[in-house]
């Protein structure tokens, strides 16, 4: 059955659309018009604003089960139904250093999940185990390791049809590893890593476009030596995702970059748990308690994050200086041309998922409104 949603402005991710009306049908936008068609049922927006659900790329767990350490269908679930209610509508959970069974299992959980269910879970982040030790952050120093050439090419085998993101320190591989990832067609991001600008420069010349979590984990910006930080900020090519909590990173350290990346620059939210209602967690060498807010580990360490990606684009819209539309886009547009998903999501345009959030001009309100999932 066909619906008419109305009486809204449509921020399609490439113009503003004043007084449109979306068409969409078996979850599908059809159309996106100004006029109504007779005949057709109605969804009034009495004036709201409307744009594409948000997508995040790294999260950790939902509001009751985290991911690397129940890699299963229900944890998937969990993370799912809980992004929805923060405007989030689709999704890469988030599994972090573990054991190669750990690792297989999550692969097997996301292709059982998405065989079941036609929804917005459209795979999984892989980050780590190959990061360098130095810069593990919360990850455990058991499970940080260097790939072999027996497990790297399982991962690829069995994973590269569900793994659409892996975090990597590249340093930890060997040419010939590295390679085998650039030819799988898995989105390589680096991060807990400690390569120089230098060195950065050359693995981006390879055709890696993208880091994981700006700022966090990585060489920093110095006059002299500008470290993976500067070489994502230089380098016009490349992605730069920040949690934006005004922890993980200070807003003026997220505004520079945005002047300097615009389109290349998006919100993750890395959430441990979503809605702050679990307040301790330990699992095998990994650990996270609230802390004013935070999630953080013994050691006094961030353990990923708290935030939603809801909160993430409302800090954008009051911290960053930038349009309602803008901040929306950080979670939307520029989101799906990271990960090469463009043409299939982030915008409100016909063919994509009728899936959206509808808002007020100053991003106070924000609601879910997902017609695309079975």
């Amino acid at each position: 059955m066909k619906q008419a949603i109305i009486n809204t402005t449509v921020h399609t991710g490439e113009e503003i659309i004043n007084n449109g009306v979306i068409i969409i049908e078996n979850g599908t936008i059809i159309s996106v018009q100004k006029e109504i068609p007779n005949d057709i049922e109605t969804i009034d927006l009495q004036g709201n604003h409307i744009a594409a659900g948000f997508i995040d790329i790294q999260i950790n767990g939902g509001e009751k089960h985290y991911f690397s350490q129940t890699p299963t269908e229900e944890t998937i679930q969990d993370i799912y139904d809980s992004s929805l209610k923060y405007g989030t509508t689709h999704v890469l959970p988030c599994l972090i250093s573990s054991s190669n069974e750990t690792i297989l299992q999550g692969i097997e959980a996301v292709r059982n999940y998405k065989q079941k269910h036609n929804n917005g879970v459209i795979g999984m982040h892989l980050e780590g185990p190959f990061l360098n030790p130095l810069k593990r952050g919360a990850h455990s120093i058991d499970q940080v390791r260097k790939p072999t050439n027996t497990e790297l090419e399982e991962i690829i085998r069995l994973g590269k049809d569900i793994i659409k993101v892996i975090t990597i320190a590249p340093e930890c591989f060997t040419d010939e590893q590295l390679n085998m990832l650039l030819e799988s067609g898995i989105v390589i991001s680096i991060g807990h890593s400690t390569i120089t600008h230098k060195e950065a420069q050359v693995y981006f010349s390879k055709g890696i476009k993208l880091v994981t979590h700006l700022f966090n984990a990585m060489t920093q910006f110095g006059h002299r030596e500008p470290g993976l930080v500067g070489a994502t900020l230089e380098n016009e090519n490349v992605y730069a995702p920040v949690i934006l909590d005004g922890a993980h990173c200070d807003y003026a350290a997220a505004k520079l970059a945005y002047k300097l990346k615009q389109n290349k620059f998006f919100l993750i939210s890395d959430a441990t748990f979503l809605g702050r209602k679990v307040s301790n967690f330990k699992w095998d060498n990994f650990d996270a308690h609230l802390e004013n807010g935070f999630y953080r580990n013994n050691d006094g360490n961030l353990a990923g994050a708290t935030i939603s990606m809801q909160e993430a684009v409302q800090n954008a819209y009051n911290h960053l200086n930038v349009s309602a539309d803008e901040a929306i886009k950080m979670a939307t547009s520029h989101v799906a041309s990271a990960i090469g998903m463009e043409n299939k999501l982030g915008k409100i345009k016909t063919g994509y998922p009728a899936s959206f959030v509808k808002f007020n001009a100053d991003l106070s309100m924000i609601e879910t409104l997902n017609f695309n999932t079975i």
